[in-house]
């Protein structure tokens, strides 16, 4: 999901006080008991060698075709490990 300049101004300008959070429940203790760290997956800059049909075919997919090559091998890794289980 994408959010254009001019909509994330605004929602940066809305004061703290005018947020509606009445729906957001507290955190209380067992909250903490149970949380669990969860850390960011990390990309590498890589060169790689891709066929230029299959390279064309992700560009033409538009802004984010790298990303969608990542979904797409991610999809792949995740399909492969489940049938090693």
């Amino acid at each position: 999901m994408s959010i254009s300049e001019k909509r994330l101004k605004e929602l940066q300008n809305i004061p703290s006080a005018a947020i509606d959070t009445s729906d957001i429940p507290e955190l209380d203790d067992n909250f903490w008991e149970n949380a669990k760290m969860v850390k960011p997956i990390t990309k590498q800059a890589i060169s790689i060698r891709i066929d230029d049909d299959v390279l064309d075919w992700f560009k033409n997919q538009g802004k984010g075709y790298q990303s969608l090559m990542n979904t797409v091998l991610r999809s792949y890794v995740n399909h492969q490990q489940k049938k090693m289980e």
